[in-house]
């Protein structure tokens, strides 16, 4: 009876969108916490103290819900059209991670886990069900490595064989109990490709990530100012960062998303920077519209898009930055300050320092001008 619903549920999960489902026992991700707990006592979650509440809850199902005896790990292909990391040549262009150039999959997939979720204890008369996409204390991707669904590679995200690095997931725990699936093999092998592709040396060994270096990270979670000796490295990356992910070679065996929702939007495509930096909160709110790019709010989004035009040699986007540095946002006006001294010429920048030190009352973006005055190199 369990067989004949699995594979009607698999069935089912194909008809609403999903592109691999594989179910596994609670208690199958054994060092997960261990892992864990190594990864928060050093530090490497840095603000994303969600990660840190209640490490025993995110490493075991059964402690968020007693009564689980099945997870059914489900992923959607988002695998992209074009070369991620073509953009990077543009350096007057915004590079916008694959993920977030389409609506916000956790909408989408969280209605979806939902129908399936029905569709399962109607089929079953019995059982309770609770469904989870990537916003509770919930460790997918070891979850997903357990089911089957690929295995967690050198860059600490999932590797399918079938879909390479693209797969969003979500999970349906339930009280029924079901039959699981093998766990995927580890088919990284010898190669490093991930970790050698990190623009920033984020990992500090295979299958460890020190986020507090991960440009996905800096551009999205973190809040303040982003660190001086990492913003070359930033590039022209204005939200997260595909560099490991496309550089894994099972991505040879990708293929292109077929969900018309979580396809790129061509405006998303390449923005360019000049119109980038010109959005003020509600035009930042109607471009990144059912985007996830709208959680970081416009402040942090226009902290990224003058590192990148610091970093992008143009020197048109002066005019830009010059106008921020009157931005009511402190963090804006000091990433202003370092694309300036980035596209200024020396004595141009010093004669607009002298002057903005005058009038600039916050501390951090007088220390910006400041130390952009002594390192600034001579034209």
């Amino acid at each position: 009876m369990t067989a004949d619903l699995k594979t009607a549920l698999i069935r089912e999960a194909r008809a609403l969108g999903f592109d691999t489902l594989g179910i596994t026992a609670p208690d199958a991700i054994a060092g997960a916490r261990e892992r864990l707990q190594a990864f928060l006592d050093h530090g490497a979650h840095g603000e994303m103290e969600w990660l840190a509440d209640n490490p025993p809850r995110r490493a075991d199902p059964r402690v968020l819900w007693s009564e689980v005896r099945s997870v059914i790990m489900l992923g959607v292909n988002y695998g992209p059209d074009e070369n991620p990391l073509a953009i990077l040549q543009q350096r007057d262009r915004g590079a916008i991670s694959v993920y977030a150039k389409g609506d916000d999959y956790h909408d989408l997939i969280k209605k979806r886990l939902k129908t399936l979720a029905r569709w399962l204890l109607a089929q079953a008369g019995e059982g309770d069900v609770k469904v989870f996409v990537d916003t509770a204390a919930v460790m997918e991707k070891p979850l997903a490595g357990a089911a089957g669904l690929g295995w967690q590679g050198k860059h600490t995200n999932l590797v399918s064989r079938e879909f390479g690095s693209w797969l969003f997931l979500g999970a349906i725990m339930t009280t029924l109990d079901l039959p699981h699936d093998a766990p995927e093999v580890d088919h990284c092998g010898s190669c490093q490709a991930c970790l050698d592709s990190c623009p920033t040396e984020a990992f500090v060994a295979p299958y460890k990530l020190d986020a507090r270096r991960c440009i996905s990270y800096l551009t999205i979670e973190h809040k303040g100012p982003i660190p001086h000796e990492l913003r070359k490295a930033v590039g022209n990356r204005i939200y997260g960062c595909d560099d490991c992910l496309a550089a894994c070679p099972w991505n040879k065996f990708a293929q292109a998303g077929n969900e018309i929702k979580l396809a790129a939007r061509d405006e998303l495509r390449a923005p360019k920077l000049a119109d980038l930096l010109k959005l003020d909160d509600a035009s930042f709110r109607a471009l990144f519209t059912k985007s996830p790019v709208k959680r970081i709010h416009r402040d942090r989004f226009i902290r990224n898009a003058l590192i990148a035009a610091g970093n992008s040699g143009d020197v048109t986007l002066a005019d830009d930055a010059t106008r921020l540095l009157d931005d009511p946002d402190a963090m804006v006006r000091g990433a202003a300050v370092w694309a300036l001294a980035q596209l200024l010429p020396e004595e141009e920048f010093a004669s607009r320092a002298e002057q903005a030190l005058r009038d600039e009352t916050d501390e951090s973006v007088r220390e910006e001008w400041q130390r952009a005055l002594e390192i600034q190199p001579a034209y």
